[in-house]
């Protein structure tokens, strides 16, 4: 694997098996993340995203498989891996209860004994840019946010209540790239002006759904035999666009033709850099975008994403 593949795909995937199509059950879902994370990918792999509502599920069903000491448990103890579980919590109720919930895990998950784990970030889904600042009102500081704002309209305004709070210590933009029918996927140009709107306000971000792929083709939408299909996003296509867009300085045009860009060939990485057709990133900058600005997406599978990389060479 190239150094440029290994900086684009460092923590770029937050794993969301509980969600659809997958829609893992949280025994299998804690099972498939631990696999993950002492596999030859690890690296590739950032949070585990989980409804604040089942928080208490997750604390039972993963304790015995987080790193710490289990003296009971009847699994081997983790002991070369230390690092407490990133865990991105999914607002699903009213954010003080939610918060209460993180809070509650996070005292539990200080301790070895129990597991270790770390609720860090939440994801929270807004309709109105007023609602930001609400929610940042009361959010701690060592929680890091990520807004999900709609695209399907001029979603400057939202951008802009989310980069004038800043100082408080950051948040972030979360785009919905695809979901389970069609009608879920927004347009390439759609996803180039909110990556346009991100940039010029300084603002980062992290995808949703859809983005199972790493270049934009056809694909179907569910596990089913009768899925629907759609053209998908490529998380290639769009995490390169963010990187270029950001360094190279492309207009909008520009950033809508490499999102809709179907040919793998016409994306090269090497240990310098990273190439779409004729326009290159070096290394440093690569991981710099990927480290304050491109943040990365959350799958409900983690080996497809894999797989097809494999598929490709590229891993």
């Amino acid at each position: 694997m190239t150094r440029s593949m290994q900086t684009l795909m460092s923590s770029l995937i937050d794993y969301a098996g509980l969600f659809p199509p997958a829609k893992l059950d949280m025994g299998k879902s804690v099972e498939a993340y631990a696999h993950a994370l002492r596999g030859p990918h690890a690296g590739f792999l950032g949070r585990f995203i989980c409804p604040s509502k089942r928080l208490p599920e997750l604390s039972a069903a993963a304790a015995p498989l987080m790193p710490g000491t289990f003296a009971t448990s009847g699994y081997r103890e983790h002991a070369d891996a230390t690092d407490p579980w990133r865990i991105g919590v999914l607002i699903d109720d009213e954010l003080p209860a939610c918060l209460t919930r993180l809070d509650a895990f996070n005292a539990r998950h200080e301790r070895a004994d129990a597991g270790l784990a770390r609720a860090d970030a939440i994801e929270m889904k807004v309709e109105a840019p007023g609602l930001i600042d609400d929610a940042l009102e009361i959010l701690p500081e060592d929680v890091f946010p990520f807004f999900e704002i709609p695209i399907e309209r001029d979603c400057r305004g939202f951008v802009t209540a989310i980069a004038g709070n800043s100082e408080t210590g950051g948040a972030a933009c979360k785009i919905r790239t695809g979901g389970i029918t069609p009608d879920a996927f927004p347009t390439t140009r759609q996803v180039a002006e909110f990556l346009h709107a991100c940039i010029g306000a300084q603002v980062p971000f992290k995808a949703t759904a859809g983005l199972h792929h790493p270049v934009r083709a056809t694909h179907a939408l569910t596990y089913e035999p009768s899925s629907p299909k759609a053209v998908m996003h490529g998380f290639l296509n769009v995490f390169m666009a963010a990187a270029l867009t950001r360094s190279a300085r492309l207009d909008v045009a520009t950033t809508t033709t490499l999102l809709d860009e179907p040919d793998p060939k016409a994306f090269k990485f090497t240990d310098d850099g990273a190439t779409w057709r004729r326009h290159t990133i070096d290394i440093v900058s690569l991981a710099r975008v990927r480290e304050a600005f491109a943040l990365g997406f959350g799958s409900c599978s983690f080996e497809e994403p894999v797989q097809d990389l494999r598929g490709l060479g590229l891993v």
